[in-house]
């Protein structure tokens, strides 16, 4: 583990090296995003918040690479706290930006997505979700920059990125959302298909983001099938700790805890 700032890794950025074998967490803001390893080649999944950017120049140089090697970004869905940084990467970088093509609106307009409930009551009723939500405001959770005709995503087969993940498509907390299973390294990034840290919240273990962020929730809990069906020993989330337990594991737990 290396500590960028501090051991808090909610509101302080902190690199975890080597969660699942060529994959570095950096955890930011109560978001996590992901350096991919293949060679000297670099995919960087999920992209933060704005002010993640210089965390992940630093995470470059501690994991022995330079923003050149960075070849592809891949977005697991299109919400603003996952394509934070992805305008800038795109245009300082030039490199390609991958979404699915169910969350293209979404990544133009990040602010205009589908949820099922309002999320103005979430902070009285859940009162520990208030560090989590403050804390990706201050790192830029309100000026996220849209990326306009991305890449398309397919929903099915091998992406052809580093690393060369498997696409699981699993939407209902977007309708594009997609999980990136890497079997030669036991392990899946499930994005906000499922998480162990929920924002809205503050709960913590595997389960599904409340309903304040997910466009259908009753969709969300059957995708969690197609990513049991990976038996992946290492769970990589969008938010939250890794788990080890097990993908199927994981899965039951949130099946169990249900929608919120």
């Amino acid at each position: 583990m290396t500590h960028l700032q501090t051991r808090v890794a909610g509101r302080r950025p902190i690199l975890t090296r080597n969660v699942a074998p060529g994959i570095h967490r950096l955890a930011h803001a109560y978001v996590n995003c992901y350096l991919v390893e293949e060679g000297s080649a670099i995919t960087v999944v999920d992209t933060g918040l704005p002010s993640t950017w210089p965390h992940l120049l630093f995470a470059l140089q501690e994991t022995g690479h330079t923003r050149a090697d960075i070849e592809a970004i891949v977005i697991t869905h299109a919400h603003f706290d996952h394509l934070g940084f992805a305008a800038r990467a795109r245009s300082e970088l030039r490199v390609p930006v991958w979404v699915h093509d169910n969350d293209h609106y979404i990544a133009a307009h990040p602010y205009r997505y589908a949820h099922e409930r309002s999320r103005l009551p979430y902070p009285l009723v859940y009162p520990r979700a208030l560090p989590l939500l403050s804390s990706m405001a201050a790192a830029g959770a309100l000026w996220v920059r849209g990326v306009k005709q991305p890449g398309t995503m397919p929903t099915s087969g091998i992406l052809d990125v580093p690393g060369r993940p498997s696409v699981i498509f699993s939407p209902g907390h977007t309708f594009g959302h997609c999980a990136l299973h890497f079997p030669d390294r036991d392990a899946i990034l499930t994005g906000d298909a499922l998480v162990t840290l929920d924002p809205y919240t503050g709960e913590t273990g595997p389960q599904i983001v409340a309903g304040a962020a997910t466009a259908d929730s009753l969709m969300a809990l059957g995708s969690l099938a197609a990513l049991a069906l990976t038996d992946a020993g290492t769970v990589l989330t969008g938010h939250g700790e890794p788990f080890t337990g097990g993908i199927v594991h994981a899965v039951d737990r949130a099946l169990a805890a249900g929608p919120s």
